[in-house]
């Protein structure tokens, strides 16, 4: 037995020595045969001024000649945008976008911002320009400088010329790299760009905070790459966010406080010297115009449906060579790079993306980069009159404005009985000049129809519900309605629709909520299911405590006080067709979309305490003396605008 025991134990270390020696499956570096391959890739690390280096990947098709470059600057992966298929073939490798430009021959090239996935240096969310808040010789100007100068030395077969664009926050990469730009940059196309966190694009609207911003601070802050969904212990966010209390109890059950940009937006709830530091549309039109620029808007942006058109708005204003444009599209955020024939239920009788690509982007790109490119055909402005579904180039943006530029804007009057009209308020006797509900915090009103899920779920559908229908809310205690009759002619609006309430309020603070909203005929032949529907075309929020003294103050509302509540909505290039009605709806709350007023007045709602959220009784007049209206940009509904070409002409892309 000792014997034998000994002989396994030897037979066992054989084996094990045996097992040792057995070489690895994976190699120490595995190399592709791409010989099929009809396009290159090189990944090469590019040096900033200060040393730092940001990882870059460049995807050309072989045989590229005198072919311009086109960088997209991101945080959300240089390796995964630029390697969308595992294919041999160049336009797989790069998406549908990146098809139709690698097919029209552009060298493509996407980075990793400094500190995100494979890039080196510190991340910082909306890093700040040079200037009061960033002390130091960097930002995304210089990095895009740096990199366009790299580029224009270094890869093969390049003309010189490199056009930068993006949309959301690589739209904000693009709009940044305008400041001080390298020479060799020749155009720009920002989409969907981030321009003004505070001012209506991603974390604040009318002063109220975007409180489902959470789920995209904690994927992209909580590591260098993506840290994933943020976790729920409900499926229907409505309780997730009513059930943890404040914006600052939320934080604190998620540890969320961790996280840089969490803690300033906290810091900063008013507009103040933080916001205006890194305001694009305040500084943006302080720099030359001197790059060709393409400003690209979504009418249904649910994220950054400010920037895109305030900012054009702003430099226009300074632009003798007429170097920047314009285009409104009928798009969710970054719609203009999918499918633009239908949004939700709503359908634009053509693919309106596919059509931008060819018709618009390509030719603009095409004009300013490409070796003895032509003048592309461009209006000032490009946008997609929703309604009439038809595209048209305009002159200047807005077509029509309070001050008259070319025509005023029309009052449309709320008016007793849920009635609404052009014709003013007249002095009356036997009806109420005023209509109330009761704004109750602990039951605040939905922004979409429940069970709501969050926003990067899956099943999600949050790209669309700006165009969620609003029956849902329109009878309900706590939300005034007031509707047209059918209307016997067009009415054609472009431009922002201003909100003017006279209210008052039982409590010491309150938002408002009001909505533009094209009503479908009872009956609608061409679409049965759209009956009635309540279309959005442009809805906002406005915080109370910054009435009196605009954004950058906040005071508590005087209770039963009435006051003049006015904000512009949404921009909107929109007909309401015959046989549709006008309704606006107003409320005070819209959850969990935006955090919930207290309607007690706090120094921060972030910190709002349970004992803060208090019941009260909101007073909307419309009489003679104390009118509420919506100043509605009106236009000819057939309007001097010309029409883009058909549609029809559009292919499948």
């Amino acid at each position: 037995m000792k014997r034998l025991a000994v002989l396994m134990a030897a037979l066992v270390a054989a084996t094990s020595v045996q097992a040792q020696q057995l070489p690895s499956d994976i190699p120490a570096k595995f190399t592709p045969v791409e010989a099929s391959f009809d396009f290159t890739r090189r990944t090469v690390e590019i040096a900033m001024r200060d040393g730092v280096k940001l990882h870059t990947v460049i995807l050309a098709m072989k045989g590229a000649k005198d072919a311009p470059i086109l960088l997209d600057r991101s945080p959300y992966g240089a390796e995964e945008e630029s390697s969308k298929n595992a294919s041999a073939h160049g336009e797989m490798q790069a998406g549908a976008v990146g098809a139709t430009l690698l097919r029209a021959g552009y060298i493509l090239v996407f980075q990793d911002v400094r500190g995100k996935h494979g890039s080196g240096g510190a991340y910082v969310n909306e890093r700040p320009l040079i200037g009061p808040l960033n002390a130091s010789s960097v930002d995304h100007s210089t990095d895009a400088y740096d990199t366009i100068d790299w580029l224009v030395k270094n890869v093969d077969g390049t003309n010189g010329r490199v056009g930068i664009f993006g949309t959301s926050y690589d739209g904000m990469m693009a709009a940044m790299a305008l400041v001080h730009p390298h020479p060799a940059l020749k155009a720009a196309m920002p989409a969907n760009p981030v321009i003004n966190t505070w001012m209506n694009d991603d974390d604040y609207h009318g002063g109220a905070f975007r409180l489902i911003g959470y789920d995209y601070y904690y994927s992209q802050d909580a590591a260098k790459g993506e840290a994933g969904d943020l976790w729920r212990d409900d499926y229907d966010d409505y309780n997730t966010f009513l059930h943890a209390g404040s914006a600052s109890d939320f934080v604190n059950s998620h540890g969320l406080g961790q996280l840089g940009w969490v803690r300033r937006m906290h810091d900063h709830p008013a507009y103040d010297a933080f916001w205006h530091a890194q305001a694009l549309d305040e500084i943006l039109p302080k720099q030359p115009q001197t790059v060709p620029t393409l400003w690209v808007a979504g009418q249904w942006d649910q994220e950054d449906m400010y920037g895109a058109v305030a900012v054009y708005e702003a430099v226009s204003r300074n632009d003798p060579s007429h170097l920047n444009h314009l285009v409104i599209g009928p798009w969710k955020h970054g719609g203009w790079a999918g499918d633009g024939s239908t949004l939700g239920p709503v359908r634009f009788d053509s693919d309106t993306a596919a059509w931008f690509r060819r018709y618009v982007m390509l030719p603009f790109l095409d004009a300013n980069l490409k070796t003895g490119g032509t003048a592309a055909n461009l209006p000032p402005v490009l946008a997609f009159q929703t309604g009439a579904n038809q595209w048209q180039r305009l002159d200047h943006w807005p077509l029509a404005c309070a001050t008259g530029c070319p025509a005023p804007a029309q009052r449309l009057y709320l008016q007793p009985a849920g009635a609404l009209g052009f014709a003013p308020p007249v002095a009356r006797t036997t009806e109420t000049a005023s209509d109330s509900y009761v704004s109750d915090p602990a039951k605040p009103i939905p922004y979409r129809p429940r069970p709501i899920r969050p926003t990067y779920a899956k099943g999600s559908t949050w790209g669309q519900w700006l165009a969620d229908d609003q029956r849902a809310f329109a009878d309900r205690t706590d939300v005034l309605t007031y509707q047209t009759p059918a209307l016997t002619q067009p009415v054609a609006i472009s431009g922002a629709a201003v909100a003017n309430l006279v209210a008052a309020t039982t409590g010491t603070d309150g938002d408002f909520v009001v909505k533009l909203i094209d009503v479908y005929p009872a009956e609608y032949p061409e679409k049965p299911e759209m009956g009635g529907y309540q279309l959005g075309i442009a809805m906002d929020i406005f915080r109370g405590r910054y009435a009196a003294k605009g954004f950058g103050h906040a005071e508590p509302l005087v209770a039963n006080r009435p006051t003049t509540v006015r904000f512009a909505l949404p921009n909107a290039n929109h007909v309401f067709l015959p046989g549709h009605r006008i309704m606006v709806q107003v409320q005070s709350s819209w959850f969990p979309l935006y955090d919930r007023n207290p309607q007690s007045y706090v120094a921060n709602i972030f910190d709002a305490k349970p004992g803060d959220y208090r019941k009260a009784t909101v007073t909307l007049f419309h009489s003679a003396r104390e009118a509420s209206f919506v100043e509605l940009p009106v236009v000819a509904a057939t309007s001097t605008a010309t029409p883009a070409p058909a549609l029809a002409a559009a292919p499948a892309m």
